[in-house]
C-alpha cells in the first residue's frame, strides 16, 4: 500500500522539511551538505523548504526531547498529507547516546510516525541520498548479502561468582575464554 502511495504522490518532486530535534548536529550537518550543489539531490526532485506547510517529506535528526517534542509535533501536523518522515541518524532512530538522559523521550517515533529509518552516527551523505532515493522509487535497490559474527571481547567480563581469592588476592576462576 505505502509503495502506491509512493508512486503516486510523489512522481516529479518532492520537498523536505529539515528538522532538527536537539542532537549534536552531526547529522545536521550530512543532511545540509546532501543538499549542497556537490551530491546534486535536485537531480532527483528533491528541494528544500523552510516551511512544514509547503513540505512533503520531513527528515528528522536528534532524539525526541522534552523541549522540542510540541515544536516537532506541530511541524508534523503542518504538513499536508500524504507526507512521509524519515529518521536520519542513530539518535532519531533510537535515542542515541542520550537514549537514558533526563530530557530524551526516547527515538522520534516516539512523538511522530516514522516511515523510514536511515541509521548511522552520524550517515554518509551518500547513504542519506541513497536511502531518500530507494524510498521514494527513483532508485532500485540492491540488496547485498550480509554475514554477522558476534564478536569475543578479550576482556573478561565481571561476574562475581568468578572471583576467588588466591595467596591474598581475588581472581577469576574462569579465565578459559581468554
Amino acid at each position: 500500500m505505502l509503495n502506491g502511495l509512493l508512486s503516486k504522490a510523489f512522481k516529479k518532486s518532492i520537498w523536505v522539511y529539515h528538522a532538527n530535534s536537539g542532537g549534536c548536529n552531526g547529522c545536521d550537518i550530512e543532511v545540509l551538505n546532501v543538499l549542497t550543489p556537490y551530491y546534486d539531490v535536485e537531480r532527483f526532485g528533491i528541494k528544500l523548504v523552510g516551511s512544514p506547510r509547503h513540505a512533503d517529506v520531513m527528515l528528522c535528526q536528534g532524539p525526541a526531547s522534552r523541549p522540542t517534542a510540541k515544536a516537532l509535533r506541530r511541524a508534523y501536523e503542518a504538513m499536508p498529507a500524504p507526507k512521509l518522515v524519515f529518521a536520519i541518524g542513530s539518535c532519531a532512530c533510537g535515542g542515541g547516546i542520550w537514549y537514558d538522559t533526563y530530557n530524551v523521550i526516547g527515538s522520534i517515533d516516539k512523538i511522530i510516525p516514522v516511515d523510514f529509518y536511515i541509521p548511522g552516527c552520524p550517515p554518509r551523505p551518500e547513504a542519506i541520498v541513497f536511502g531518500v532515493a530507494v524510498a521514494l522509487g527513483v532508485v532500485d535497490k540492491k540488496v547485498a548479502p550480509v554475514r554477522f559474527k558476534q564478536l569475543e571481547f578479550p576482556i573478561a567480563r565481571y561476574h562475581p561468582q568468578d572471583l576467588v581469592e588466591e595467596d591474598g588476592m581475588l581472581v577469576y576462576s574462569k579465565m578459559d575464554h581468554i
